[in-house]
């Protein structure tokens, strides 16, 4: 490692350390309930949304807030809303019916801690909880704006259709893709990750620039950037896959090769694959260049989010 990925590294750390003193003791404050919730409940809720994680979703939100002069304050309901969607997914997604994962964030997931219902019902649970953040939390101007943007993002358009059509492919539920060509199946994978996970990432800054009061120009590069930095990450994350430790990743590792899923590792090789995702990245960072000091953290997050080892 370089001395600049040295300190690349440094400061994404120092950034995303900032956040998590900031957005964890809001997450556990959305989790606090009357006695009429059941307490096997709240701990499978708690145990999803209060593990250890990166925050990189609130992350993108408060820093879209700050980039488009407003502060975190602002944003905080709104970082809180995405991370709860995002252990919402993550717990659905683990479940055996779907990607079939014991481990998560270097801990049991949460149907191997508690048992499978329970997983399916905290679910259910997490994600309406998110709307009632957003509802409670951000100025009454804008809820209604903000909770289509979230309700977009999570719903049969983005998340959940991206991953209907990610189990579709590894199952068979739709032609063989393997008679595809490479471009083809590129094409594929990038429909698919821009909604399983680029729609997030998207929402988050869509959210940050609500609460940050950002005008049209500054939502249309945040757009811009995150249209870049969701395909960058994904990309990265299927190398990482490839090549990385569970212990460093906190979860199974080698699994989309198991499934004979395709990835972009597997399609065009680690090498093209690592060149696209730079080439992302400098995309992510130019989009926001205009904007000085305001938009820095968020360009690092660009041209960190390839060299992660996480």
């Amino acid at each position: 490692m370089n001395a600049s990925s040295s300190h690349l590294q440094q400061r994404i750390q120092a950034t995303l350390a900032a956040v998590q003193e900031f957005i964890n003791p809001r997450l556990e404050l959305a989790l606090t309930f009357s006695d009429q919730a059941p307490p096997r409940l709240v701990g499978a809720m708690r145990h999803a949304l209060l593990g250890p994680g990166k925050r990189l979703r609130p992350a993108l939100v408060l820093e879209a807030s700050r980039t488009c002069g407003g502060t975190w304050e602002q944003a905080a309901p709104a970082a809180v809303a995405v991370e709860i969607i995002h252990a919402y997914s993550l717990v659905h997604d683990d479940l055996p019916a779907m990607d079939d994962d014991d481990l998560r964030r270097g801990r049991p997931t949460c149907h191997r801690a508690f048992d499978e219902a329970t997983a399916i019902l905290c679910g259910d649970a997490l994600q309406p909880l998110a709307f009632q953040v957003l509802a409670s939390g951000m100025p009454p101007g804008i809820v209604p704006e903000a909770c289509q943007v979230l309700a977009q993002a999570a719903g049969a358009e983005s998340l959940v259709g991206g991953q209907v059509d990610d189990l579709a492919a590894e199952r068979r539920w739709i032609s063989d893709l393997s008679e595809q060509t490479p471009e083809q199946q590129v094409q594929w994978m990038e429909r698919v990750h821009r909604r399983k996970t680029g729609c997030l990432f998207l929402a988050s800054l869509d959210l940050g620039c609500l609460a940050g009061g950002g005008n049209s120009q500054c939502r249309h590069d945040l757009e811009d950037y995150g249209k870049a930095f969701g395909l960058a990450f994904q990309i990265a994350d299927d190398l990482l896959d490839a090549e990385g430790s569970e212990s460093n990743m906190g979860k199974r590792v080698g699994k989309d090769a198991e499934r004979g899923k395709l990835t972009f590792p597997t399609v065009i090789g680690k090498k093209l694959s690592r060149e696209r995702a730079e080439t992302l990245s400098e995309q992510a960072a130019t989009a926001l260049s205009g904007y000085g000091d305001s938009a820095e953290s968020l360009i690092a997050l660009a041209r960190w989010v390839v060299s992660r080892q996480t």
